[in-house]
């Protein structure tokens, strides 16, 4: 039988804002719980009319998820409080290296990973554009930068490709970048063979004309590597069309991934870059270090509108009772347990702390949650490169190619509207290298293990060591050890010495095949409680910012649903779909219902 989530939530419409005359949707209750529910939690602009307090919410968990929940909640009129076992901002938070500012100088900028905005984001986009931000009329929004230059490297002599800035600082045509460029891009169409190259083309021309059926039914639970025929192809089909657009993208293994995901995520980025659908263009940045750029303005402005922040509190269990949520048991740093009741619940904690809250009390309520613990996490932590000068040669955004931990980076000083030798450190520090870590599963170069079984500083040098792999391979110095200050891994990587291996305590959900169906959608049937996280369904279905985003967006409408309340629903978007292949679509669903393949796919295996 198929999951209560599976039958909710199949991709559809995206939600539409309410129409703010007060025409409200039928609501949806789900027995005679919810609907006691319903009767005695109204909307707040009842409890207002009546003068009685507010309606409250608590948010538990306050990352993407948790703070976009609460700036809607906040915006309709509930009273929310946001409960956090660590930092606001989650997984995209700045972490500031301790005890290195001096001389009147902030600490230097960490980051969990640096922050990366495609094109087609549309949820985070809108929300940044309503938290003010002092001398930008459209707010936090305005902190956000084109990206540029993006440098693919490979390496083992291989030329580079920088695509799409061919001109140097003074403008016009840098030669020696456009030489290189074609170099590049010449050796890349010589070194996959033609006939490699038209199966991936058909099998791109496939996915953008599969139907939302198809999609569901049949690449949601093939894996990606499957999918493109990447077993039996030449090794640089394998690093570019399988490998790289998996662990270096998504951070899932090419075995595993859902071709429905991986296939989603490329044809978004292919009409953004042809300025459909998109909010902005391909790809964009923020322009200061995350907290300055974005959280620290948001959580000022959430507080502002009366949201209640309790930090440092670790969601330990809900507490059922008479069929719904009546209070969550919390611990403090120093052991200290309390409890704190609301009326309704946004449970907006990573998957693999929300399974902790999946008692048997809250099972017997909803035992579709169960699914979720068949949901799977890998790693994608960041680490910091502080440099003594800005090297030469680099681009805004570098992509690592071949490296075997899938490393990405991106050079601060093309980004950051900063001055790091003035504003950060103790005066000697002139740039940041910011780095992705992708997959911590596949030996290094230097050590031979994975970055699992590195120790941190082995984890530094190693990192340091594949970047100058591919950037210096062609005997150019870019990255000379005199450059290196410092460096800084995310503080959620922990060593254990008696394993021999790391901990993280902050890893990343991901998208494997079959997963779908087990994610949980926005409502339960708890009639107070609702998901929010970039696992829960949702239209972008891939685990980032967006997602976690549009998840809370989700929520939120849930709870409005649930209450009854009169307050316009949150807007949510679909990802764009080309019109011009909506003939070839229906065609395809009728022939997925038929058990025919799609009409393009006609290579064998």
């Amino acid at each position: 039988m198929a999951s209560p989530h599976a039958q909710q939530n199949t991709p559809g419409p995206a939600a539409q804002p309410r129409d703010p005359s007060g025409v409200t949707r039928r609501r949806v209750l789900y027995g005679t719980a919810a609907a006691g529910a319903a009767t005695v939690l109204a909307a707040p602009a009842a409890h207002a009319a009546a003068g009685r307090k507010r309606p409250e919410v608590a948010v538990l968990g306050g990352g993407m998820a948790g703070l976009a929940a609460a700036h809607e909640l906040a915006e309709r009129g509930f009273a929310v409080t946001v409960f956090e076992r660590r930092a606001l901002g989650g997984k995209a938070r700045s972490i500031p290296v301790a005890g290195t500012g001096a001389g009147g100088r902030r600490d230097l900028p960490g980051e969990h990973g640096f922050r990366f905005f495609p094109g087609f984001y549309r949820h985070v986009p809108d929300t940044m554009r309503r938290i003010p931000f002092p001398g930008n009329s459209g707010g936090v929004h305005d902190n956000l930068i084109a990206l540029s230059s993006t440098r693919i490297s490979r390496n083992a002599g291989r030329s580079d490709i920088i695509v799409p800035q061919l001109s140097g600082p003074g403008g016009g045509v840098d030669l020696d970048v456009l030489k290189e460029t074609l170099t590049g891009l010449v050796q890349q169409a010589a070194a996959i063979p033609a006939s490699e190259l038209a199966v991936f083309v058909n099998r791109y021309l496939v996915y953008l004309t599969s139907s939302d059926e198809r999609r569901l039914g049949q690449w949601e639970h093939v894996p990606w590597w499957e999918y493109v025929r990447a077993e039996g192809k030449s090794g640089d089909y394998r690093a570019i069309v399988a490998r790289f657009l998996t662990r270096g993208l998504v951070a899932v293994k090419e075995e595993v991934a859902s071709t429905r995901t991986v296939g989603a995520m490329g044809e978004a980025f292919l009409l953004s870059g042809l300025g459909l659908g998109a909010d902005g263009g391909l790809a964009r940045m923020l322009n200061a270090p995350t907290n300055e750029a974005w959280i620290d303005p948001w959580v000022r402005h959430l507080r502002e509108r009366g949201v209640r922040f309790e930090v440092g509190q670790t969601v330990e269990a809900l507490e059922a009772g008479g069929g719904r949520v009546r209070s969550v048991r919390l611990v403090d740093a120093a052991g200290r347990r309390r409890t704190a009741g609301a009326d309704w619940f946004v449970c907006a904690m990573p998957v693999e702390r929300a399974l902790a809250l999946l008692s048997p009390d809250v099972l017997a309520l909803d035992p579709g949650l169960a699914s979720m613990r068949d949901l799977r996490t890998e790693w994608m932590n960041g680490l910091q490169f502080f440099l003594r000068r800005s090297p030469r040669g680099l681009d805004q955004e570098v992509n690592f190619m071949d490296s075997p931990w899938q490393i990405t980076a991106v050079l601060q000083s093309r980004l950051w509207d900063r001055d790091f030798t003035r504003d950060y450190g103790d005066g000697r520090v002139a740039d940041c290298l910011s780095l992705d870590i992708s997959d911590w599963d596949t030996p290094g170069i230097v050590y031979g293990k994975p970055a699992k079984k590195c120790t941190r500083a082995q984890i530094a040098k190693e990192c340091w060591a594949q970047m100058k792999d591919h950037l210096e391979d062609t005997g150019r110095s870019v990255l000379p050890d005199d450059l290196l200050h410092s460096w800084f891994l995310d503080p959620a990587i922990t060593w254990r010495p008696a394993s021999g291996s790391n901990a993280n305590d902050e890893p990343l959900m991901v998208n494997t095949v079959g997963s779908w169906e087990k994610r949980p959608g926005a409502r339960t049937r708890i009639p107070n409680l609702f998901m929010a996280g970039d696992y829960v369904r949702t239209n972008v279905d891939l685990a980032t910012m967006e997602g976690a985003n549009e998840s809370g967006r989700a929520a939120v409408n849930a709870l409005l649903d649930a209450a009854g309340s009169q307050a316009e629903r949150v807007p949510v978007w679909r990802l764009y779909q080309p019109p011009e292949l909506d003939g070839l679509k229906r065609l395809d669903a009728r022939r997925h219902r038929a058990g025919l393949p799609n009409l393009f796919d006609t290579i064998s295996e």
